[in-house]
């Protein structure tokens, strides 16, 4: 695990909400499910579509190039759990919301 970033504040990104941030020069998906936050790759497993700018159902984004769906809490895709992309650890703090890549 490497060190905690800023990324945003918590406001930044809103309930059923992600946003893409690059951090330590990797593209990180971060979604706020409901006030928990959760943090993925990016890039979609199918056809590299970006998973930030996808639709949040729950905890469950779908890639907005073809609509694979990722769970945002563990990274698998309920499509095929062989393409699963990677999740990283979050922390929120009084600074904002933190991932680490």
């Amino acid at each position: 695990m490497g060190e905690f970033i800023r990324v945003a504040a918590p406001a930044d990104i809103p309930a059923g909400q992600g946003r893409t941030f690059e951090v330590n020069g990797k593209k990180v998906a971060v979604f706020n499910c409901d006030g928990e936050f959760y943090a993925i790759d990016d890039t979609c497993k199918h056809r590299g579509g970006p998973l930030g700018d996808g639709d949040l159902d729950g905890c469950i984004v779908a890639c907005p190039w073809h609509g694979w769906t990722y769970d945002v809490t563990t990274g698998v895709s309920p499509d095929d759990p062989d393409a699963a992309v990677d999740r990283y650890e979050v922390k929120v703090d009084a600074d904002g919301v933190h991932v680490a890549v």
